[in-house]
């Protein structure tokens, strides 16, 4: 974890006006220098899309559904701003097992020349190797969800895992992008709610490892063009929300994707 985390005592709402304020204001003197130094970077992101809004699905835990007549969310705890979302936090202490993803996340704005997005607020959340989520179908559990707070590039970095393949959903993740640091206890006042896809040749190779036998089996059922969220999705959103990764299942991977908003 940055250092960052271990500034939060009083939960979401607290800490995230200061942190973005801080990190804002940074933004505001870095990004016409990163540009300038990388002129790469400029050139890429002269093309995005906006994502397309979609379904949180029925585990988000961020306030806006219930289970067993309680409310789940886990936006106002404390510890939810973190990097690795591997371990579970709040008192909860199981750790999720599974091949190692570094993941990093672009926040760009599609009114503004795909321009970088700093100091906004981007939950992730995503199942286990068998496709489980935490806190739904394993009650004990919160991990593989978290907060990061976008960089002066629009950069929110994650260590986590490879997703699973469940039953009637191709391999993915879920976010919600917050713009307003006073909305971020629910999802309900979220900017963009959307899902990134991973690739098939990407997941059949990490779901060899044993750990992933139920995804193994569950992936050649599904089909990205039958996909429920994302079979309605344009060639150029298809190719923006799909995770480019690199690495092995010894090593882990590294992945990478943009997230194009309306700001």
């Amino acid at each position: 974890m940055d250092h960052d985390t271990h500034d939060h005592d009083h939960g979401l709402r607290h800490d995230l006006p200061r942190l973005i304020g801080r990190r804002r204001a940074l933004a505001l003197l870095g990004l016409g220098a990163a540009a300038l130094a990388n002129p790469a970077m400029a050139a890429d992101v002269l093309t995005c899309v906006a994502d397309a809004i979609e379904t949180e699905g029925p585990y988000p835990a961020d306030g806006t559904n219930a289970k067993a007549g309680q409310t789940v969310n886990v936006l106002t705890q404390e510890g939810v701003i973190r990097n690795d979302l591997r371990t579970s936090f709040g008192g909860m202490t199981p750790t999720a097992d599974g091949v190692p993803l570094e993941i990093e996340l672009t926040l760009v704005d599609v009114n503004n020349a795909c321009a970088p997005v700093a100091g906004y607020a981007l939950y992730l959340w995503h199942c286990d190797t068998e496709g489980h989520y935490s806190l739904y179908d394993e009650t004990d559990r919160n991990y593989l969800r978290g907060v990061g707070i976008s960089d002066e590039n629009g950069v929110v970095r994650f260590t986590t895992i490879v997703p699973g393949c469940y039953d009637g959903r191709w391999p993915h993740m879920h976010f919600e992008v917050f713009a307003n640091p006073d909305d971020i206890a629910t999802g309900r006042d979220s900017l963009l709610i959307s899902q990134v896809a991973f690739a098939e040749a990407d997941c059949a190779t990490v779901y060899t490892d044993s750990r992933y036998a139920t995804s193994a089996r569950n992936l050649p059922r599904q089909s990205l063009a039958r996909d429920m969220v994302f079979s309605d999705s344009t060639e150029a959103q298809m190719t923006q929300r799909t995770v480019t990764m690199t690495g092995d299942n010894s090593s882990g991977y590294q992945g990478t994707v943009r997230i194009g908003l309306s700001v």
